[in-house]
């Protein structure tokens, strides 16, 4: 990578988490070009060097915070502890994202909505790869006898669905810190997989 290609990939970076931050303080339909240029003191059009469009910026900002949660996710499963407490952590990586980049992870759950059909397949893959770690656990928690349920993918679903459902209700203000709520939805979530 030339000199150049590295400050422009930097500058991206610094683009995309700027806009990332916007968004998840504004939603990111209200969140605008001119806002994230502000914020690293840019003129609106200077963004468009890096990025076609406001949707191209958006699928870069999910693309990134989806990247991060996975690379979480396989940090933690690779941890030499026992499948439960992998799925225990793992839940709370999800809760910790799902909480905090609210607005750039939260299009995991209609991607359709929100990116063209050249930018879905992507975002797809990466959502099942993300989900796939999830299955991996379950499957090796039935496996080792940690878990009795018998539908893996089943459990994977009702899972995530109720870890999803936390944005609906979450309140940074709330009467629950982040990390009781980590836990609560840990302890009620492993009934349901034992």
């Amino acid at each position: 990578m030339t000199l150049s290609e590295n400050k422009i990939r930097k500058k991206k970076e610094e683009i995309i988490l700027s806009a990332v931050k916007i968004m998840n303080e504004k939603g990111y339909q209200r969140a605008t070009m001119e806002e994230i240029a502000a914020e690293l003191q840019m003129t609106k059009g200077s963004l468009y060097y890096y990025f076609k469009n406001k949707e191209d910026l958006i699928f870069q900002c999910h693309e990134l915070v989806l990247e991060q949660a996975i690379g979480e996710l396989r940090e933690v499963f690779h941890n030499c502890i026992s499948n439960e407490e992998i799925l225990r952590q793992m839940i709370a990586v999800h809760i910790k994202y799902a909480v905090l980049e609210k607005e750039s992870f939260n299009m995991i759950i209609k991607p359709d909505e929100t990116f063209s059909t050249d930018q879905l397949h992507p975002i797809l893959k990466k959502r099942n790869e993300y989900a796939s770690w999830f299955d991996r656990v379950i499957i090796a928690g039935i496996d080792c006898g940690e878990f009795s349920i018998k539908e893996s993918k089943m459990a994977r679903m009702l899972l995530l669905g109720s870890l999803n459902w936390i944005q609906q209700w979450y309140k940074k203000d709330g009467e629950n810190s982040l990390l009781e709520l980590q836990n609560i939805y840990s302890d009620y979530l492993l009934k349901v997989m034992k």
